[in-house]
């Protein structure tokens, strides 16, 4: 595949690969037309299993090359951590606009029991916010798809897009749920958890273009999408699969399976 991908302009590859990673948040809300009740067990599990794979991607597709690409030593190191910690800083700053978007804070389940199915009555404003933080999120993460490409490696593009769009599914699901609980219609709350991933090819142009501007820049600007989607990795999604102590083992079994699967397509795509 990546040899077939490599005869196109690698700009639209990167265009289209963050689209689609972007339209798998989409993806991941389609069981809302088949069900309303989702086991908050499996939302832990599958939310755990995205930490993995971000983690993965994170590290082998974003942290490796930036290093690689700073050709070492301690110039090559301190350019990349100053980029990890300016990404990271970067979404912090961000994260400040949306306080308490956590919906597992104001989740109570159906039955009275923790784990229990996941019918939960939060707030309008509080989904509103945590879906307009996931949609800032999704920005990071686009962008983490341009940079990929941005330098002409298809391979290591395609691996953070795969990375990202199975992170993203999970996402579409946790936006889902709580709109159909607060009465919209299944249709509006699959298009608004669609929506919410499509700021990624946006990101993923201007992560292509800074790049393809500012070569040399590269190792900082792969460094500082790597702080970034550390961020969200640490501050969303481990504590929103870890927020049920029941499932706490389960979740953290599913992030060390995602993040060796994510390992393997490195390697083998790479």
């Amino acid at each position: 595949m990546v040899e077939y991908l490599m005869q196109f302009n690698i700009i639209w590859v990167g265009i289209i690969a963050s689209l689609a990673a972007g339209l798998a948040t989409g993806a991941g809300s389609l069981p809302i037309f088949f069900t309303r009740d989702i086991p908050k067990k499996l939302l832990d599990a599958l939310l755990g299993a995205a930490a993995g794979i971000m983690l993965a991607a994170t590290s082998f597709s974003l942290i490796i090359p930036a290093l690689e690409k700073a050709g070492g030593g301690l110039n090559g190191a301190s350019t990349v951590l100053i980029g990890i910690l300016t990404g990271g800083v970067f979404l912090d700053l961000v994260d400040k606009f949306f306080p308490d978007t956590n919906l597992s804070a104001g989740f109570v389940p159906s039955n009275g029991k923790k784990g229990g199915i996941l019918s939960m009555q939060p707030s309008l404003r509080k989904i509103w916010l945590f879906i307009l933080a996931i949609t800032v999120h999704n920005f990071p993460e686009g962008m983490a798809v341009g940079v990929g490409f941005g330098d002409g490696d298809v391979a290591n593009g395609l691996t953070i897009a795969i990375g990202i769009g199975l992170q993203n599914m999970p996402e579409g699901l946790a936006v889902a749920l709580p709109l159909i609980r607060e009465g919209y219609p299944r249709w509006k709350a699959f298009l608004i958890a669609l929506a919410t991933g499509l700021v990624e090819p946006v990101g993923g142009l201007l992560g292509i273009g800074l790049v393809n501007i500012a070569r040399p820049l590269l190792p900082f600007t792969l460094a500082f999408a790597a702080g970034a989607m550390l961020f969200v990795i640490s501050h969303e999604i481990i504590p929103e699969s870890q927020h049920n102590g029941n499932n706490s083992k389960l979740a953290t079994h599913s992030l060390m399976v995602g993040f060796v699967v994510m390992m393997f397509l490195d390697v083998v795509l790479g």
